[in-house]
């Protein structure tokens, strides 16, 4: 009886390991067929559709060109596609049986700007701002490969229908650098027209990295933001008489000055926090003391907290600035909360675990960008769209610039440009072909049959 025990266990645990060996196999194999297809995909539809769209940018809420090839795409692979969500957005549906809906975003605009790139296909597109400006426009903040990737997304999802089960949502969001698409996007009711998602992902290409490599933060990729104006009332005189009167540029600069120390007194020194007067405004000639200043700040946070001291210490340090310079009660500096206020973006921690984890098992520890630290407090609008109702969300980045292009730098040559700059420029193919390759291999994890 023994031996017969022995011998069943050992022939079980040999069909085990045979079994698992051939499941293996058959996992690598399929990792590697997803990347020859994207390959294959890239070169045949994909590289000619990102020059497309990098030569053809368009400002917020003006994309309707953009959105238009985007949503013709993504009904050539096989969705049911909407168009103008939130003005320009597209919203494009792929249902497969019974499982998760799950969301992929991807947003659409360009910024004003003149490319000067030297890429033979750089933009020479000019287009009319809202106030009716002619601007120069261009892709500087890499929404041409998000758009790009999500087009190839959709292409090797719809191939492996038999990979997954639920319902795939892919929506190209307008206007991000205006941060306004999102929130437009649900003020049209997506949720309510095409279901709320059980999970949320998106990702940005990111110059500072390595082209090809993974970065997910397990907390906030992104910053809060809200726009704060203040308006420092003065009494007007001439320049030669000064003390007639109470100069708005000397309050405006001493409130500039002050507004410093919130952030490096009256925050942690641990805590991200970022008070930036980015306009300051006041007078008409250099002997007129007038008698108003406008400054607009930016205010960067990354917990509720250190958002509501921010707020609340501007209104005090602009409010008795202007007592301490003598102002009268009823032209003390006025300070107002403009725009839409930017929650943080944050990762759900145990999605992000759990993405990182199958990333690794797929595509190996060097697949992932080397940690850093971060060295700035950029915001994005993709909140909008999971903060209220709570969304599981991971919102992730892919390098977009070769390894020797810092090798170059840091021997002193030429400096890699950054996001916003009109040198701009990203490798496209292994930036695109790894967003489609990270975004298809989480879809395919958090749909699995």
């Amino acid at each position: 009886m023994l031996v017969k025990a022995l011998l069943a266990t050992s022939i079980a645990s040999g069909f085990l390991l045979l079994s698992g060996a051939v499941c293996s196999d058959a996992a690598m194999a399929a990792d590697s067929e997803l990347k020859l297809a994207i390959a294959k995909n890239y070169n045949a539809q994909l590289k000619p559709l990102f020059e497309y769209f990098h030569q053809n940018p368009e400002l917020s809420f003006m994309e309707v060109n953009t959105s238009a090839r985007l949503a013709k795409e993504l009904r050539a692979a096989g969705f049911e596609v909407t168009e103008g969500v939130g003005k320009t957005g597209v919203v494009a549906i792929l249902k497969n049986g019974p499982g998760p809906l799950v969301m992929m975003r991807a947003d659409m605009d360009g910024l004003p700007l003149e490319e000067k790139s030297g890429l033979p296909y750089a933009s020479k597109v000019q287009q009319k701002d809202p106030d009716g400006k002619l601007q120069n426009v261009m892709h500087a903040c890499g929404h041409d490969v998000h758009i790009t990737s999500l087009v190839g997304t959709a292409v090797q999802m719809a191939a492996r229908k038999n990979q997954w089960s639920g319902t795939l949502m892919l929506v190209g969001q307008p206007a991000e650098e205006r941060v306004g698409g999102a929130a437009l996007m649900m003020k049209d009711q997506i949720w309510k027209r095409f279901g709320q998602p059980k999970y949320a992902l998106a990702f940005h290409v990111d110059s500072g990295s390595e082209a090809g490599k993974i970065t997910a933060e397990e907390g906030s990729p992104y910053s809060g933001v809200d726009t704060v104006e203040i308006v420092v009332h003065g009494i007007g005189t001439h320049g030669a008489y000064p003390h007639l009167g109470k100069d708005p540029v000397v309050i405006g600069a001493q409130i500039v000055m002050a507004l410093q120390t919130i952030v490096t007194r009256e925050v942690a020194p641990r805590e991200p926090a970022v008070i930036t007067v980015g306009s300051f405004h006041s007078g008409t000639k250099s002997n007129i003391i007038s008698d108003q200043a406008k400054l607009q700040l930016s205010v960067r946070s990354e917990s509720k907290e250190t958002r509501a001291l921010l707020l609340a210490a501007i209104k005090r340090v602009a409010i008795n600035t202007g007592r301490a310079a003598g102002l009268p009660e009823n032209l003390l500096p006025e300070v107002t909360e403009v725009d839409t206020p930017t929650p943080p973006t944050l990762n759900d921690i145990p999605l992000t675990q759990r993405l990182k984890k199958v990333w690794t098992e797929k595509l190996g520890k060097d697949a992932f960008a080397s940690p850093k630290m971060r060295d700035g407090m950029g915001a994005e609008d993709f909140p909008f769209f999971v903060s209220d109702p709570y969304i599981p969300s991971v919102y992730f980045s892919i390098g977009g610039t070769p390894k020797e292009d810092f090798e170059n730098e840091k021997k002193g040559g030429t400096a890699v440009p950054g996001h916003h700059s009109p040198i701009f420029k990203i490798t496209p193919e292994p930036a695109v072909r790894a967003g489609v390759e990270a975004t298809v291999i989480a879809l395919l994890d958090l749909m699995k049959k």
